[in-house]
Protein backbone atom coordinates (compact mmCIF):
# COMPACT_ATOMS: atom_id res chain seq x y z
CA UNK A 1 0.00 0.00 0.00
CA UNK A 2 1.39 3.41 -1.04
CA UNK A 3 1.71 4.95 2.24
CA UNK A 4 1.84 8.82 0.57
CA UNK A 5 -0.94 10.31 -1.13
CA UNK A 6 -1.12 12.86 -3.72
CA UNK A 7 -4.74 15.25 -3.51
CA UNK A 8 -5.73 15.90 -7.03
CA UNK A 9 -9.47 16.15 -6.36
CA UNK A 10 -11.24 18.12 -3.54
CA UNK A 11 -14.95 18.11 -2.86
CA UNK A 12 -15.81 20.92 -0.85
CA UNK A 13 -19.37 21.43 0.80
CA UNK A 14 -19.20 23.88 3.98
CA UNK A 15 -21.74 25.72 5.98
CA UNK A 16 -19.07 28.16 7.48
CA UNK A 17 -16.94 29.76 4.97
CA UNK A 18 -14.66 31.24 7.23
CA UNK A 19 -11.23 31.10 6.98
CA UNK A 20 -11.80 28.73 3.69
CA UNK A 21 -10.79 31.64 1.52
CA UNK A 22 -6.32 30.70 2.31
CA UNK A 23 -6.77 27.05 2.32
CA UNK A 24 -7.99 27.68 -1.53
CA UNK A 25 -5.41 29.71 -2.06
CA UNK A 26 -3.02 27.02 -1.32
CA UNK A 27 -5.04 24.14 -2.71
CA UNK A 28 -5.46 25.89 -6.24
CA UNK A 29 -1.31 26.71 -5.96
CA UNK A 30 -0.96 23.46 -5.66
CA UNK A 31 -3.40 22.26 -8.79
CA UNK A 32 -5.98 20.57 -6.86
CA UNK A 33 -9.23 20.87 -8.62
CA UNK A 34 -12.37 22.20 -7.17
CA UNK A 35 -15.84 20.22 -6.66
CA UNK A 36 -18.74 21.84 -5.18
CA UNK A 37 -22.19 22.49 -4.43
CA UNK A 38 -24.60 25.62 -4.09
CA UNK A 39 -23.12 28.29 -2.52
CA UNK A 40 -19.84 26.73 -1.63
CA UNK A 41 -19.48 26.62 -5.30
CA UNK A 42 -20.64 30.26 -5.68
CA UNK A 43 -18.21 30.93 -2.52
CA UNK A 44 -15.15 29.30 -4.20
CA UNK A 45 -15.54 31.03 -8.15
CA UNK A 46 -16.07 34.18 -6.03
CA UNK A 47 -12.61 33.79 -4.81
CA UNK A 48 -11.69 33.55 -8.85
CA UNK A 49 -11.28 30.28 -8.87
CA UNK A 50 -12.99 27.44 -11.52
CA UNK A 51 -15.10 24.87 -9.60
CA UNK A 52 -16.88 22.23 -11.11
CA UNK A 53 -20.54 21.82 -9.74
CA UNK A 54 -21.48 18.32 -8.40
CA UNK A 55 -24.23 18.32 -10.00
CA UNK A 56 -22.36 18.29 -13.51
CA UNK A 57 -21.01 14.66 -12.26
CA UNK A 58 -23.88 13.39 -11.12
CA UNK A 59 -26.44 14.37 -13.17
CA UNK A 60 -28.91 15.35 -11.00
CA UNK A 61 -29.82 18.76 -9.16
CA UNK A 62 -30.21 19.94 -5.63
CA UNK A 63 -33.40 18.29 -4.87
CA UNK A 64 -36.23 18.12 -2.15
CA UNK A 65 -35.28 21.92 -1.18
CA UNK A 66 -31.61 21.18 -0.62
CA UNK A 67 -32.02 18.12 1.15
CA UNK A 68 -30.40 15.74 -1.48
CA UNK A 69 -27.17 17.29 -3.20
CA UNK A 70 -24.33 15.09 -2.68
CA UNK A 71 -26.23 11.62 -1.71
CA UNK A 72 -25.44 9.96 -4.85
CA UNK A 73 -23.18 6.93 -6.03
CA UNK A 74 -20.70 9.20 -8.33
CA UNK A 75 -19.77 11.54 -5.06
CA UNK A 76 -20.04 8.44 -2.72
CA UNK A 77 -17.72 5.95 -4.91
CA UNK A 78 -15.70 8.57 -5.47
CA UNK A 79 -14.58 8.70 -1.87
CA UNK A 80 -14.95 5.57 -1.01
CA UNK A 81 -13.54 3.60 -4.07
CA UNK A 82 -10.23 2.12 -2.72
CA UNK A 83 -7.17 3.25 -5.35
CA UNK A 84 -5.48 -0.20 -4.76
CA UNK A 85 -8.55 -2.61 -5.23
CA UNK A 86 -8.62 -3.67 -8.61
CA UNK A 87 -12.36 -4.22 -8.44
CA UNK A 88 -13.58 -0.97 -7.10
CA UNK A 89 -10.90 0.78 -9.81
CA UNK A 90 -12.63 -1.33 -12.72
CA UNK A 91 -16.07 -0.15 -11.52
CA UNK A 92 -15.10 3.19 -10.67
CA UNK A 93 -13.72 3.18 -14.50
CA UNK A 94 -17.02 1.75 -16.02
CA UNK A 95 -19.46 4.41 -14.01
CA UNK A 96 -17.23 7.23 -14.69
CA UNK A 97 -16.35 7.58 -10.81
CA UNK A 98 -14.29 10.78 -10.20
CA UNK A 99 -11.40 9.76 -7.50
CA UNK A 100 -11.71 12.21 -4.53
CA UNK A 101 -8.88 12.43 -2.78
CA UNK A 102 -9.78 15.31 -0.49
CA UNK A 103 -13.27 16.31 1.34
CA UNK A 104 -14.10 19.24 3.35
CA UNK A 105 -17.50 19.78 5.19
CA UNK A 106 -18.61 20.76 8.22
CA UNK A 107 -22.29 20.38 9.51
CA UNK A 108 -25.18 22.71 10.25
CA UNK A 109 -25.38 24.06 13.14
CA UNK A 110 -27.64 21.96 14.76
CA UNK A 111 -26.70 22.80 18.55
CA UNK A 112 -26.99 26.50 17.97
CA UNK A 113 -29.87 26.31 16.25
CA UNK A 114 -31.25 24.65 19.44
CA UNK A 115 -30.01 27.06 21.64
CA UNK A 116 -31.35 30.07 19.74
CA UNK A 117 -34.92 28.71 20.81
CA UNK A 118 -35.79 27.88 17.28
CA UNK A 119 -39.12 25.35 16.51
CA UNK A 120 -39.21 22.37 16.04
CA UNK A 121 -39.55 22.34 12.11
CA UNK A 122 -36.30 24.45 11.92
CA UNK A 123 -34.07 22.32 14.16
CA UNK A 124 -35.16 19.07 12.58
CA UNK A 125 -33.83 20.92 8.85
CA UNK A 126 -30.23 21.52 10.82
CA UNK A 127 -30.06 17.95 11.33
CA UNK A 128 -27.47 17.66 8.61
CA UNK A 129 -27.70 14.25 6.05
CA UNK A 130 -25.40 14.48 3.07
CA UNK A 131 -22.52 16.39 5.02
CA UNK A 132 -22.77 13.27 8.12
CA UNK A 133 -22.33 11.08 5.16
CA UNK A 134 -19.33 13.13 3.79
CA UNK A 135 -17.37 12.67 6.86
CA UNK A 136 -18.01 9.38 7.58
CA UNK A 137 -17.34 7.91 3.82
CA UNK A 138 -13.77 10.00 3.62
CA UNK A 139 -13.01 9.11 7.49
CA UNK A 140 -14.02 4.93 6.53
CA UNK A 141 -11.27 5.40 3.54
CA UNK A 142 -8.62 7.24 5.23
CA UNK A 143 -6.07 5.09 3.77
CA UNK A 144 -6.91 6.97 0.37
CA UNK A 145 -8.74 9.93 1.18
CA UNK A 146 -8.53 13.18 3.74
CA UNK A 147 -11.18 14.55 5.21
CA UNK A 148 -11.37 17.98 6.61
CA UNK A 149 -14.53 17.53 8.97
CA UNK A 150 -14.83 21.24 10.30
CA UNK A 151 -13.52 24.88 10.13
CA UNK A 152 -11.29 23.73 13.25
CA UNK A 153 -8.97 21.70 10.88
CA UNK A 154 -8.69 23.99 8.18
CA UNK A 155 -5.30 25.59 9.50
CA UNK A 156 -4.06 21.88 10.39
CA UNK A 157 -4.60 20.83 6.97
CA UNK A 158 -2.52 24.30 5.92
CA UNK A 159 0.09 23.21 7.77
CA UNK A 160 0.31 20.14 5.82
CA UNK A 161 -0.06 21.49 2.40
CA UNK A 162 2.86 24.18 3.30
CA UNK A 163 5.09 21.90 4.78
CA UNK A 164 4.68 18.99 1.80
CA UNK A 165 2.76 20.07 -0.35
CA UNK A 166 -0.57 18.52 -1.94
CA UNK A 167 -0.05 15.54 -0.11
CA UNK A 168 -0.04 12.91 3.36
CA UNK A 169 0.78 10.12 4.64
CA UNK A 170 -1.03 8.04 6.55
CA UNK A 171 -0.55 9.15 9.86
CA UNK A 172 -1.85 12.50 8.59
CA UNK A 173 -5.09 11.11 7.27
CA UNK A 174 -5.54 8.90 10.19
CA UNK A 175 -5.63 11.61 12.45
CA UNK A 176 -8.48 13.25 10.45
CA UNK A 177 -9.98 10.15 10.38
CA UNK A 178 -9.98 10.04 14.39
CA UNK A 179 -11.11 13.95 14.04
CA UNK A 180 -13.76 13.57 11.81
CA UNK A 181 -15.60 10.56 13.94
CA UNK A 182 -15.02 12.91 16.80
CA UNK A 183 -16.98 15.58 15.37
CA UNK A 184 -19.57 12.68 13.64
CA UNK A 185 -20.44 11.39 17.45
CA UNK A 186 -20.66 14.82 19.13
CA UNK A 187 -23.14 15.92 16.37
CA UNK A 188 -24.97 12.71 17.06
CA UNK A 189 -25.07 13.01 20.58
CA UNK A 190 -26.24 16.32 20.38
CA UNK A 191 -29.03 15.07 18.44
CA UNK A 192 -29.81 12.28 20.44
CA UNK A 193 -29.92 14.38 23.17
CA UNK A 194 -32.83 16.47 21.53
CA UNK A 195 -35.14 13.94 20.56
CA UNK A 196 -34.83 12.29 24.09
CA UNK A 197 -35.66 15.99 25.63
CA UNK A 198 -37.82 17.27 23.03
Amino acid sequence: MAEVRKIKTALISVFHKDGLDELLKKLNEEGVRFLSTGGTQKFIEEQGYECQKVEDVTTYPSILGGRVKTLHPKVFGGILGRRENEGDREQMAQYEIPEIDLVIVDLYPFEQTVASGANEADIIEKIDIGGISLIRAGAKNFKDVVIVPSKAEYSVLLDILNKKGAQTDIEDRKMFAARAFGVSSHYDTAIHSWFVKA
